[in-house]
């Protein structure tokens, strides 16, 4: 989205297209709901370059919402956790570096989400957030949104606040910008997604950080 809008990409202070949310004021994330709305994507203000498409066009992907709150309750678990360590051996074939930083691919979540074993790993804190994960994959995250869609999203967002969970960017989207996200958001097929993500596991083993142009080629 940020490559589409001409933003800045990195650790921004302004990072999100719709308002003039402070990116370095972690103290506030979960506390200030409401940040100035931004007026408009104007070159050279607030970190912004030249946008590429219309803020009208576009759009928050699920699948991506969903990596990223996977990704925050991972590394919240912490390192030496009975959670973790529970993941560990699931995933032998995951690198360390990988589950340490929470990145995960869809197949490997659906597969986690079905493991009821899971749930007696780790803290009630832990539970909590994890059990609120999987209820806003299947009532919000899907073709039909459930009625109690604010409720469910609220959940989630105040068990990750007990984790002591870092606010990011896909985390902030559920809070002041609910309204945005469509209801028809699940129609988005992640076929597409998902596809991309093993591709690139095999180029990152083939090239294994050897940069070179046959490498960037590859990635295009």
């Amino acid at each position: 989205m940020a490559l589409l809008l001409g933003m800045e990409l990195g650790y921004t202070k302004y990072c999100c297209f719709l308002c003039e949310l402070d990116g370095r004021d972690k103290k506030n994330h979960y506390v200030n709901k409401l940040w100035p709305k931004r007026t408009s994507l104007t070159p050279r203000e607030k970190y912004v370059g030249s946008p590429l498409v219309l803020l009208e066009k576009i759009y928050l992907p699920p699948l991506h919402i969903k990596l990223g709150f996977m990704k925050n309750f991972v590394k919240c678990m912490g390192k030496t956790g009975r959670g973790v360590e529970y993941v560990r051996n699931k995933f032998p074939n995951v690198s360390d570096a990988k589950i340490k930083e929470g990145i995960f691919i869809g197949s490997l979540i659906r597969e986690l989400m079905q493991d009821k074993q899971f749930n007696e790993h780790v803290n009630e804190t832990e539970r909590n957030a994890w059990l609120s994960f999987k209820k806003i994959c299947k009532d919000f995250l899907r073709n039909h949104i459930a009625a109690n869609y604010q409720d469910v999203v609220q959940d989630l967002l105040t068990s990750h606040k007990t984790m002591r969970c870092n606010m990011s960017l896909k985390t902030h989207f559920l809070e002041p910008h609910l309204d945005f996200i469509p209801e028809n958001l699940g129609e988005d097929s992640e076929e597409h997604g998902e596809r991309f993500h093993p591709n690139i596991m095999v180029l990152e083993k083939r090239y294994q950080a050897k940069w070179s142009s046959s490498m960037l080629a590859d990635y295009c």
